[in-house]
């Protein structure tokens, strides 16, 4: 037994209210679930992943409660002995252990690395061959409420130099109401802001079809996944016909994905989520393919907390590929600090912290505030 070797996983359910709902195109949240995972070596450094979706299982078919169940049964008694910086052998054991469950695989990868870089003293982005940024620029996800109070929020954020530009959610009204307050809000932001909308993939090729021309035309910069995530034919028809970036999430969550995509044509930017990629190894596999091919990646969030919007952090700054922005604004919309110090937001990016590992230490009192009984 090394100072390296693993000696206990623990996970913990957290639910931690938000400053307001937040509304994808099937479901609101008022709470975000967030699953902790801490992996201890023996030499007693701790290294800490967060398992998280967005808003529930609805769009992934994991959840915290089956990401637990996973990584307690069958993903720990992998991990058990091993060491830390035996990341590549333990991720394709795992493989071999349980298919898909990529988000609870995001965790254990995300924890690995904290305590491996936790253990030389370095920080997460070094073992991802270093920083060549400290900060990236973070997209703000508006919220769902009529056009004035969603411009007026927008305006908010550029009075406070917070950001520049903002994501709006579709796919859950009428299409044709819905688009008529996108372009009342992308004319209202028109010369001042990039108004991006992301429909979560629940538009039918017709829909998609007859609406997205009037957003490109109102002033929508950028359009994210309006049709089923299977349907690469059918992006790839849409990618075309745009005179705006179409930007991939739900259809790109493997690098088999990314490749189907790419070869496609189907989208113009890829939505990089390393918690639906299954952590930062394979992260960097979907990123290579695209960079590969020209097609640009974004830093996309599964509304992490502290420990996941970290993770990504360190990737982005560390992954030159990652060039079309961020939108890591996940703790932002927490109403509780979950950190000792806050990770620093200003100026429109986030801003890499220093230290070992994620370079962010839990605020272990308010994790316990907030976990779930």
């Amino acid at each position: 037994m090394t100072d390296l070797t693993i000696v206990s996983v623990e996970t913990t359910i957290l639910d931690v209210p938000l400053v307001r709902p937040h509304k994808f195109a099937t479901t609101s949240m008022d709470a975000q679930p967030l699953l902790l995972v801490a992996i201890r070596t023996e030499a007693g450094v701790i290294g800490h992943g967060e398992g998280v979706v967005p808003g529930g299982p609805w769009w992934g078919g994991e959840s915290v409660e089956t990401m637990q169940a996973i990584v307690e049964r069958y993903l720990a008694p992998v991990l058990l002995g091993r060491n830390v910086d035996d990341v590549t052998g333990i991720m394709l054991d795992l493989e071999r252990v349980v298919a898909n469950a990529r988000f609870a695989k995001a965790a254990v990868d995300v924890a690995l690395h904290d305590a491996w870089a936790r253990s030389l003293g370095v920080p997460v982005h070094t073992l991802l061959g270093g920083a060549f940024r400290r900060s990236i620029d973070v997209t703000w996800a508006l919220g769902a409420a009529p056009a004035a109070e969603i411009v007026e929020e927008a305006q908010a954020k550029l009075d406070a130099r917070m950001n520049f530009s903002f994501k709006l959610k579709m796919g859950a009204l009428d299409p044709e109401s819905d688009t008529r307050r996108i372009v009342q809000i992308a004319e209202a932001l028109r010369g001042k802001a990039g108004v991006r909308v992301d429909i979560n993939a629940r538009w039918d090729r017709f829909t998609a079809l007859r609406y997205l021309p009037r957003l490109a035309d109102g002033g929508v910069e950028l359009i994210e996944q309006p049709t089923p995530g299977e349907q690469i034919e059918v992006l790839a028809e849409l990618n075309h016909l745009l005179p705006v970036p179409v930007m991939a999430d739900e259809s790109v969550q493997t690098p088999h994905d990314a490749l189907e995509v790419v070869r496609r044509g189907a989208a113009d930017v890829i939505a990089l989520k390393t918690t639906k990629c299954g952590g930062l190894q394979r992260s960097r596999e979907v990123v290579a393919i695209a960079k590969a091919a020209g097609v640009a990646c974004h830093g996309a969030t599964s509304i992490e907390g502290p420990i996941g919007t970290a993770a990504s952090l360190h990737f982005a700054c560390a992954e030159p590929g990652i060039n079309y922005g961020s939108e890591l604004f996940g703790p932002l919309l927490f109403s509780e600090e979950l950190l000792q110090e806050p990770l620093r937001y200003s100026e429109g990016q986030l801003h890499l912290p220093d230290g070992p590992g994620l370079g962010v230490e839990l605020n272990m009192d308010a994790v316990k505030t907030w976990t779930r009984n």
